[in-house]
């Protein structure tokens, strides 16, 4: 009964087995070597999910140098990122806390070429990467600017922002899209170009009082046009002091000084010779330009040379300056006679000279002499509505 028993289920088995093999030789046998549609060589490797990609692109001729760089990565998150200049010196950037976007933070050189070297995992747990090479645009000419006033100088209430270039600029529109002007209250005010070398910003009105204004620059990496950049940025930072204003009504004689909008003084004058067009004192709002504790004046057509004079402020750079002149007293407050210049006593000129900031506006009525358009400070010579059509803005 035993041995029965024990056949029956080798029998069992052997039946089972034969089921087994009916059933799988119904298809195809496999391919010699293995399973599969790789020629035997197993299942092909899927690539990466995540993808990095970058701007400027690998491969990339003539990218900017002041837009940033950017490492991104879809279906996954970056784990490494380097940006390398030469000399291996990494450029200094930050990645976004969810992994997905690295973003350099310093500006790049002209003419230099950066290696990308960057890896991300994806949700498949495999690693992508990026590699290789960029250049930055290389100019035919950098130029750099200026910026006036300077940093921490405090000034009157008419002075205007100038930027000046050591070449001609072309893009115009461009630059003035560079320069940024911010104060501590609001002040309506335009860009106007002077010259294709120097572009300034003047308020509609005088400045508020006692303001900070601060001037960002930002001309690196800004095509000037016809191949020129900028060199670098400039910034500065000042205060507008006190309303102080200079009114001279030249038939008067008479110079008086207004501060905050109320009379502070009033000094004598002797102004440009009445009967002679050309040595009238120009009619016009001015600015105190610079302050000479002595000064030299020279003017061959009119026969005088090394004449000095002191507490000069100049208003124009057509030689207009109020200044002392004690030798021509008996002409001062009675008569005009100079050859321009607005004429003090001695201790009148001192007490004005010292009262007055560089940007102090000086206005000037009565004459028959126009501003003189050929001098590089002459923002307050146009009226506003002309002012405003120097700007290149659109």
């Amino acid at each position: 009964m035993i041995e029965r028993r024990m056949v029956f289920k080798a029998a069992l088995a052997a039946g089972a087995v034969m089921v087994v093999a009916a059933c799988s030789s119904d298809g195809p046998a496999p391919p010699k070597g293995g399973s599969g549609d790789n020629g035997g060589q197993g299942t092909p490797e899927q690539p990466p999910l995540a993808k990095i990609t970058a701007e400027p692109a690998v491969d990339a001729k003539d990218a900017a140098v002041s837009a940033p760089v950017v490492v991104k990565v879809a279906e996954g998150k970056l784990t490494e990122v380097k940006v390398t200049g030469e000399g291996d010196k990494e450029v200094k950037g930050d990645l976004a806390a969810d992994g997905l976007t690295w973003t350099s933070s310093e500006v790049l050189g002209y003419g230099k070429t950066y290696t990308y070297a960057a890896k991300a995992t994806g949700a498949d747990n495999k690693v992508a990467e990026l590699k290789g090479t960029f250049t930055t645009i290389n100019p035919a000419k950098q130029v750099r600017a200026t910026l006036n006033p300077a940093d921490n100088a405090q000034v009157g209430v008419a002075m205007p922002i100038s930027v000046k270039f050591a070449s001609a600029v072309k893009d115009r529109a461009t630059v003035e899209k560079a320069l940024k002007v911010k104060t501590d209250k609001d002040v309506e005010g335009a860009w106007g170009w002077l010259s294709d070398t120097q572009v300034d910003w003047r308020p509609k009105e005088y400045w508020p009082a006692n303001i900070t204004v601060s001037v960002e620059a930002k001309l690196y990496g800004v095509d000037l046009g016809g191949g020129v950049y900028g060199k670098a940025d400039v910034t500065t930072k000042f205060k507008i002091g006190r309303n102080q204003v200079v009114k001279i009504n030249t038939p008067d004689h008479t110079m008086k000084v207004y501060r905050g909008g109320a009379e502070a003084k009033s000094y004598p004058c002797s102004n440009g010779l009445d009967s002679v067009t050309d040595r009238n004192t120009p009619n016009g709002t001015f600015i105190v330009m610079s302050k000479e504790a002595t000064a030299r004046f020279d003017n061959a057509r009119y026969g005088y040379t090394n004449v000095n004079k002191k507490w000069a402020c100049r208003i124009s750079n057509n030689g207009e300056f109020i200044h002392e002149n004690q030798d021509n007293a008996a002409a001062i407050g009675k008569t005009n006679n100079s050859h321009g210049c607005v004429n003090l006593l001695e201790s009148d000129a001192k007490s004005y000279y010292d009262s007055a900031l560089v940007g102090d506006p000086v206005e000037i009525t009565g004459s028959n002499l126009p501003g003189p358009i050929k001098s590089d400070v002459k923002d307050w010579l146009y009226d506003w509505k002309t002012w405003k059509t120097l700007s290149a803005a659109k």
